[in-house]
Order: structure tokens, then sequence, then C-alpha cells
């Protein structure tokens, strides 16, 4: 899974897609495709591809249409869900945990 991936998955399915950092920052792939880490205050020192491959667990943000009155909920997925995701291009409806009782 690249990078470039995850941008086509946030355009395709109006999505923001969160990963954090190996310095703790966080990464956000907004709807438009755009990888950003709202935290940075100069140049990184870090390649985001690099850290996208350290990535274990990620949260997927759909993005509310304007004037929409209930807003979606977060789904927070691992990295083998995502990577099926990119790979059919379907987002799975809403992520219920396992219950085991």
């Amino acid at each position: 899974m690249k990078l470039a991936d995850l941008r086509k998955l946030a355009i395709r399915k109006q999505t923001r897609i969160h990963f954090p950092l190996k310095n703790g920052m966080e990464c956000v792939i907004n709807e438009k495709g755009v990888a950003q880490v709202p935290a940075l205050k100069a140049t990184p020192e870090f390649n985001l591809e690099d850290e996208l491959a350290a990535a274990g667990d990620f949260v997927l943000e759909p993005v509310a249409p304007a004037g929409a009155r209930n807003t979606p909920k977060s789904a927070a997925i691992a990295r083998a869900q995502l990577s099926a995701m990119t790979q059919e291009g379907g987002i799975p409806a809403a992520h219920a945990e396992h219950e085991d009782e």
C-alpha cells in the first residue's frame, strides 16, 4: 500500500485518512487527496512513504456534505483492512467491535 493508493481512496470515498507518525505527529490525507502533517512547523526530517510503511493503525473520517445534520462517525481500522480497501476500492460499513460476551 502506497501513499498514492490512500490519496485515491480518500478522494473516491470523500474521507479523511489519519495515521500516526513515529515522531508523535499525525498525517491526515484529506478528501482532496492532499497529505498534510498539521503539527509540522519546518522542513520535515522524515519521508511520508516510510512513515506510512511503519503505520499499523488508521482512522477513517467521512466528510459530511455541506448542510448535513447527521455527521458520519469515524472508524479505526487496521492496516490489513485499509490495504484490502485500496485493492477492492470499497469502504466497509460502520466498523463494529467484536463482542465475545
